[in-house]
């Protein structure tokens, strides 16, 4: 409750004070007045400092009447923070230019001096992507991997990163082994609908064909998806069938 004000004042305890005990108490009076308040002369402070005197309660009822604190001296928490109040006030009265100089952005350079610093250990920060090296390293993972290359090496490095993710990743693995279980599609039974007197680019028609209806088959499936995602979030369970509404 005290800490800021007890390590503002420069206290020698702040973090394991207890005002309850009648010693620590005791103490943190005297010093406050010996050392920030100093509202007694240096001679008359006499009875405060003697913390373990029986008249100390004596000397400290009267300090208390002097300094016109209004709370009762039994209350040792109320007593305490008016004292550090008036410490604080005090301590700022006497150093005003000191403050002065204070300011946000000096607190914030003091804030980030003391901060930890962070030292980041990803390897790919020390790589250099437009050396010849990694150039050439770009180049034998594609061809490896047999993809096309791109004059630009990061677009070919981006289509090896795609293959990689959709073919070699274990969400890719179990993909590849679903197709694997699927039947092959009969092409040659199948009608393409016209001729063209080519075999050739009939077999080719009915191969884009297909590729087109995969296509449009993976992106009804991305809608449904999105539509379950649209429907969890607005609909209501909570249906009324005898207003004829569905949701909110």
């Amino acid at each position: 409750m005290f800490k800021r004000k007890l390590t503002a004042l420069g206290y020698h305890n702040t973090d394991n004070l207890n005002i309850q005990s009648q010693g620590e108490f005791h103490a943190l009076v005297s010093w406050l007045e010996d050392q920030k308040i100093r509202h007694y002369k240096i001679e008359d402070r006499a009875g405060l400092r003697q913390i373990d005197s029986p008249d100390w309660l004596k000397s400290y009822e009267t300090y208390l009447n002097d300094v016109g604190c209004p709370h009762k001296s039994s209350n040792h928490r109320a007593v305490a923070d008016y004292l550090l109040a008036l410490a604080v006030r005090l301590e700022y009265g006497d150093n005003v230019d000191k403050f002065k100089e204070a300011s946000t952005e000096k607190l914030k350079e003091v804030v980030k001096s003391s901060a930890p610093t962070v030292v980041n250990e990803n390897p790919l920060d020390n790589l250099n992507f437009e050396s010849q090296e990694f150039k050439q390293g770009v180049q034998a993972l594609a061809q490896y991997l047999n993809v096309a290359q791109h004059p630009d090496h990061l677009v070919t490095l981006q289509g090896v990163c795609s293959l990689v993710r959709e073919r070699l990743s274990v969400e890719g693995q179990e993909r590849v082994k679903e197709h694997k279980q699927a039947k092959p599609f009969p092409l040659k039974e199948s009608t393409l609908g016209f001729e063209s007197g080519d075999p050739v680019l009939n077999h080719a028609t009915k191969v884009l064909q297909l590729l087109y209806v995969h296509d449009l088959r993976d992106l009804q499936t991305r809608i449904n998806e999105a539509i379950v995602a649209v429907q969890a979030i607005t609909a209501n369970p909570k249906t009324d069938t005898r207003l004829g509404k569905v949701g909110r």
